[in-house]
């Protein structure tokens, strides 16, 4: 008999720089899915990669001094490493510079321009480089980005337009009739209230102001928009052909079954990509799930804070099944999640050492002590044994409809449920008690062999979500991997089978000041190479209502007195040779210069900075950088990507001028 085949789908990675946990957390979501379908017997293809196109690569390739290829190269093979070390088992891991997703790109654009989908013209209006999105001014929350709150720079250049418009009713009809399509249903109500009633606008849907991109082949000074060449990627990864020659595999696997996005770019694959596909009279994807954010400690991660924690440093620390615990457990269905080391740390010790892992040894401990590691059933019930064989045998339904709604921390809670029922059973029963006398000797071998059963049942619902664990488990116990429905059984486990005569620690606690000891260290590490890199000061803020600020220690005012910051007017600037990040400038303080390096060649270009009035801290200790003789530091603001903004003064300032 043919399995049910199961599509899942992540939004493909931005190659901007190295991804923090808050962006990992979809991949092992995503994984877990996979994982569980593919436990439940159906045949999954999950499908994962880099998106490698866009402005904003190029500018940071060019600021980096090499070219786009290798500047993505790189930090594609940065998020590879990442998926492999939290042990993402993935079919696909696309780019977007493949070149058969490249090919197909140039097809479906061509395919909906003879279409008549779109047309040729040209654009006016604000444009986000970080989001690749045109606005216009009415669409701007306070003059900025209404998706990212970061500033917008008018814009003018011939462009493809798609028709939004053709499809709009279509799509609000699908919505309508498809309650399942976008979930949770807080994301359908703003995609209909916000985008789709008030009317849709025509999108641009090519560039020509710069070159990274894959070139439209029958109009080659334009780029295709970074997000039709993005998104198509679901398509063109299992094998569409725009001419009409798709692939056996892609003809099975479409529609997807479920993209897997965060809820910052719900709009596009619920409102753009339904259109694309309606406009190559493709079938929509059945849910498209826009699952919450990770913050650290409840504010957005940022490199020059020394607050981003990275997969692989909590992988070094915790190890990588329990990174995957947590992340996947603490993880609300509709709402932020958030991870600190110190909640780490006490998830790690309450549930993984305690509840897992003691009982894991615990009942291997006593299997030796009292049987010579031998496991067999007797058939001596007693008063504790039917709840416990309950627990265990309704465990798999419960988990089944967790994960069928995506409450996937209620999932996982459900699974540690049969590990706290065992723990339960050991104190009900008292195994130490029965093996005082001949006459609970039997009694005693029927309570392990269920607690054996009962971790093995378990093991086998936490591989999706913890593998290694789950096989080590298995592995010491000499269980085995169940088919789902045998899940739902209790007694299948061999009885008179030898459990391993010396358990490995599963989990061993941790104190949180060794942790924390080890975490500043990698918090100064990550400041110093921020410094390092940058030229600038780490100590910059934001003025965004979303950013919860930490207050440093308090200081005297003759400290800060002693801090002379003045308004200073950027004469001439130029690269430093040898540097991928540093620009020099010379800078008119009142009647002297002053040569100034800064780490800000990624933002600015040095004919961008010549004539600006800037914020100078004078009287900071020269240092050398890069062999040049750096004279005082000019400020920035920075925001949660790491992005710069120079501090310049409201009105026209005399350079010289105090700051007080």
């Amino acid at each position: 008999m043919e399995k049910e085949k199961y599509y899942l789908t992540t939004a493909i990675a931005y190659t901007s720089g190295k991804p923090h946990i808050g962006n990992s957390y979809e991949i092992v979501m995503a994984d877990a899915i996979a994982r569980f379908k593919k436990l439940e017997g159906k045949d999954v293809w999950f499908q994962t990669g880099t998106d490698e196109h866009g402005q904003k690569i190029e500018e940071k390739a060019d600021a980096a001094g090499i070219t786009p290829k290798e500047f993505v190269d790189r930090v594609a093979g940065q998020i590879k490493d990442i998926c492999d070390s939290l042990n993402v088992g993935y079919d696909r891991f696309i780019r977007t510079t493949d070149a058969d997703h490249e090919k197909q790109i140039q097809k479906i654009f061509k395919k909906m321009y003879e279409k008549g989908d779109i047309y040729k013209g040209s654009y006016e209006g604000m444009y986000c480089t970080p989001c690749e999105s045109f606005w216009t001014q009415s669409q701007l929350v306070d003059g900025k980005c209404p998706d990212c709150g970061r500033e917008v720079k008018p814009a003018k250049e011939e462009a493809y337009f798609f028709k939004m418009s053709k499809y709009a009713d279509r799509l609000i009809d699908y919505i309508n009739t498809h309650p399942e399509f976008i979930q949770p249903v807080s994301r359908k109500n703003e995609m209909m209230n916000n985008f789709l009633l008030p009317g849709l606008q025509d999108l641009c849907v090519s560039r020509t102001s710069f070159k990274w991109g894959i070139p439209v082949d029958f109009d080659d000074k334009h780029v295709v928009y970074v997000w039709l060449d993005a998104l198509s990627n679901y398509i063109t990864g299992i094998g569409y052909d725009a001419d009409g020659d798709s692939t056996e595999q892609f003809n099975r696997l479409w529609p997807a079954d479920l993209h897997l996005i965060g809820k910052d770019i719900i709009r596009f694959h619920t409102i753009y990509w339904p259109i694309f596909l309606m406009s190559l009279d493709l079938p929509l994807p059945k849910q498209v799930f826009g699952h919450p954010w990770l913050l650290q400690g409840g504010e957005k991660m940022s490199k020059s804070r020394g607050n981003v924690i990275y997969a692989d440093d909590l992988i070094r620390l915790f190890g990588v099944d329990a990174v995957r615990y947590y992340v996947l457990h603490e993880m609300p269905y509709d709402n932020d999640g958030t991870i600190t080391w110190e909640l780490m740390t006490e998830r790690y010790n309450s549930d993984l050492a305690n509840i897992l892992g003691n009982l894991v040894n615990r009942t291997i401990t006593m299997s030796n002590k009292y049987f010579d590691g031998f496991v067999s059933s007797t058939g001596v019930t007693g008063e504790f044994d039917d709840d416990l064989k309950a627990v265990c045998t309704n465990a798999a339904e419960k988990v089944r409809k967790k994960m069928d709604e995506m409450h996937m921390a209620d999932a996982l809670t459900e699974v540690f449920n049969v590990f706290r029922r065992c723990n339960k059973y050991i104190d009900e029963t008292e195994p130490w008690v029965l093996a005082k006398d001949d006459e609970g000797r039997n009694r005693l071998s029927e309570v392990l062999y269920n607690l054996v059963e009962g971790i093995c049942i378990g093991a086998n619902l936490l591989k999706p979500f913890m593998p290694e664990t789950a096989d080590k488990i298995l592995m010491m116990l000499y269980g085995t991997e169940r088919d789902f429905e045998l899940l739902s059984e209790f007694g299948i486990f061999r009885s008179g089978t030898k459990v391993t005569d010396s358990p490995e620690m599963l989990f061993a606690r941790k104190k949180v000041e060794d942790v924390m000891e080890e975490v500043s260290r990698i918090q100064e590490a990550q400041r110093a190479e921020y410094e390092r890199e940058n030229g600038v000061s780490s100590d910059t803020s934001e003025s965004s209502d979303e950013i919860h600020v930490e207050s440093k220690d308090e200081i005297e005012y003759d400290d800060f007195a002693k801090m002379q910051f003045v308004v200073g007017e950027i004469i001439a600037c130029e690269e430093v040779p040898k540097s991928k990040k540093l620009l020099c400038s010379k800078v008119k303080i009142g009647d002297s210069v002053k040569q100034i390096v800064s780490g800000i060649k990624a933002y600015y270009k040095p004919e961008e900075m010549v004539g600006k009035k800037v914020m100078v801290l004078l009287n900071l200790k020269s240092a050398r950088l890069a062999g040049i003789e750096s004279e005082g530091m000019i400020l920035c603001a920075e925001d949660d990507e790491g992005n710069l903004s120079l501090m310049t003064p409201e009105k026209d300032m005399k350079s010289g001028s105090g700051i007080l």
